[in-house]
């Protein structure tokens, strides 16, 4: 049995006290990727180094105590009813209730109140609120408020990371709104109280256009209640659209990927929905996103500037690379074997197809001894060769296209890259080319595609809004032996992001068709749908699947290339012709060597 590692500890521990503060003993607790927040169903706390100093594990307790206690303190339901529905208002009131929750958190457990502060010097650091020179804008604005009713709610003073940020508008937040922080020290308990004097105190930041009108709202309530059961059954009207749409959270740290150049604003789930730009229409409070329609929108791109195409190794050094395929292997030597065995079935019944073919009576070529009786009789006889022929079997090139989003993460992203480096070991064997590519994005909910995006005033309907990471994990001309370390990156923390399926496999499908081989095939593993919420957010719903489907149909109707799907807990029987569905991951290796098996064997019947 492997030793536990003292970060293995830490991680363990941390898990534990977040599922115990959050009430949420069933909540999966995972590490990777840059940004705390909650994905799909789990807590996702950002990865750490092997050796982290004081500051990092004081960082990340906070940042997971944070999750917690929104999972804890914080409801959806009573949150919507009084959000603002756009503008600077909203992001006031988002880092208000946010303050809130930390600071009625922290009431009571000291060290709790501790992480909170360490995790927000440490983004504050981040952001670079210490600078004294910071912009006055409304983002900056509505961070000051946050912090501002942090120091008051809670009695800690800031860190000094947040100098800066508050040196440009205590004074104004002061002369307009100290009596009525300090009145909401007794109303934490009481999120709705809370959150309508939150709404007051937006009016006194001269902010009230952002408001839609209370009384109205209050008035009408019944009304709206009984014409969206007339004619939305199935749908509850104070649903939240985060809640209906499957958003994610995400804490007050960046959605930004780690190598980014430069500071970069914090992207908030919250604030990612229903934000547009002013003007002179008045939002639907009850429909804050465009509803689903037949005909869905054509399949736009923001910007691909941010895009890469990047090989395995030139996103992780080779030492680290070495330590990831070790690490792949030491945990799979069990399934290793068993997928070895099935391999070398399907290696035996590729080979059996393989028969030799020859043509006869050749002027050069092997020397055909079965006919040198002719020589010995006729002498005057010429000698004849042979020549075996090349058969279409071997003329042929296997993409497998691994889905890389989050929900890979443990133990099915470890099957896949397992599966397909035998599979790639074995096809080679055989004398067909296979390439292994993986898709995901370069950050959680919106890149720097989404920050251009905010920049230029956040236009309407702005199609795709992530950066996409496409990663060549083994080229279709490379050796096994030389790709072998590079399926150990899919075991490093902070790569499993988000998923656009339909780009991915147009992307895959433009490598198959530049190869010179006659037969091209393509094996997408995939355990959802595409998911994307910063594009999902901002544009029609259905507008990734309905790409998806889009490729699909282009690549199976409309190309020679076999297109063939395998589904991990995620019925892909309804997007593709070819596709099996497994509820295990470890029925994954068996899938992949019947897919290939039946695609061979309809090949060998064709000839």
């Amino acid at each position: 049995m492997t030793s536990r590692t003292p970060i293995d500890e830490f991680k363990r521990s941390l898990a534990s006290a977040t599922k115990a503060i959050s009430g949420e003993p069933e909540m999966e607790v995972s590490f990777g990727g840059d940004v705390a927040g909650i994905v799909r169903d789990q807590i996702m706390l950002p990865s750490l180094p092997p050796k982290p100093k004081p500051a990092q594990i004081a960082k990340a307790r906070g940042e997971a105590d944070g999750l917690a206690l929104r999972l804890a303190l914080h409801d959806k339901f009573t949150h919507a009813k009084n959000q603002p529905s756009t503008g600077p208002a909203r992001a006031v009131f988002e880092a208000m209730e946010q303050a809130r929750i930390e600071a009625l958190g922290g009431k009571h457990l000291a060290g709790l109140g501790d992480n909170l502060m360490a995790s927000l010097s440490a983004r504050a650091e981040r952001k670079g609120y210490d600078k004294p020179d910071i912009a006055k804008d409304d983002n900056s604005f509505a961070e000051a408020v946050g912090l501002y009713a942090r120091e008051v709610l809670t009695g800690r003073k800031l860190p000094e990371s947040c100098n800066g940020i508050m040196s440009a508008w205590r004074m104004e937040i002061d002369a307009k709104a100290a009596p009525q922080m300090e009145a909401l020290k007794n109303l934490l308990d009481n999120q709705q109280d809370f959150g309508r004097s939150v709404r007051d105190l937006i009016q006194d930041f001269d902010l009230g256009e952002d408001l839609a009108d209370p009384n109205e709202d209050e008035d009408s309530d019944e009304e709206t209640s009984e014409n969206e059961e007339d004619q939305q059954p199935d749908q509850t009207p104070d649903t939240p659209q985060e809640e209906q749409q499957g958003q994610t959270e995400v804490s007050d740290a960046d959605a930004q990927e780690d190598d980014s150049a430069e500071p970069q604003d914090m992207v908030d789930a919250e604030n990612i929905d229903g934000e547009s730009d002013d003007s002179d229409q008045t939002p639907n409070p009850n429909a804050q996103r465009p509803q689903p329609t037949n005909l869905p929108d054509p399949y736009t791109v923001y910007s691909t500037k941010h895009d890469e195409v990047i090989k395995a190794e030139e996103l992780c050094e080779t030492e680290e690379l070495d330590r990831l395929r070790g690490y792949l292997d030491g945990h799979m030597a069990g399934l290793s074997s068993v997928i070895a065995r099935l391999a070398n079935r399907l290696q035996r019944r590729l080979l059996a197809q393989q028969q030799r073919s020859w043509t006869f009576d050749l002027e050069e070529g092997m020397l055909d001894t079965a006919r040198l009786t002719r020589v010995i009789i006729d002498p005057m006889s010429a000698l004849t060769f042979k020549e075996e022929k090349e058969t279409d079997f071997r003329d042929t090139v296997v993409t497998i296209l691994i889905d890389n989003s989050g929900s890979m993460r443990g133990r099915p992203i470890m099957v896949a890259a397992v599966c397909a480096d035998i599979m790639a070991r074995t096809l080679e064997r055989c004398g067909v080319k296979a390439e292994i590519l993986g898709f995901t994005t370069r950050a959680w909910k919106g890149g720097r595609s989404f920050q251009d995006w905010m920049a230029a005033g956040k236009p309407p309907m702005p199609g795709r809004l992530n950066d996409l990471r496409h990663i060549i994990y083994k080229s279709a001309d490379m050796p096994w032996r030389r790709a072998k370390r590079n399926l150990g990156l899919m075991m490093r923390e902070g790569l499993l992001k988000e998923n656009i399926d339909g780009e991915a496999l147009e992307w895959a499908y433009r490598r198959l068709m530049a190869r010179p081989e006659q037969r091209r095939i393509m094996m997408v593993i995939s355990d959802g749908a595409p998911v994307d919420d910063a594009t999902q957010s901002q544009n029609k719903t259905g507008m990734l699947e309905s790409h998806l489907r889009m490729v699909i149909d282009k690549i199976e109707n409309r190309s020679e290339v076999e297109l063939v799907a395998i589904g991990i807990g995620h019925d892909v029987t309804r997007w593709y012709k070819r596709a099996v569905t497994i509820m295990d991951v470890e029925q994954l290796g068996g899938a992949m060597t019947e897919k290939l098996a039946e695609l061979f064997d309809d090949a060998s019947g064709r000839r």
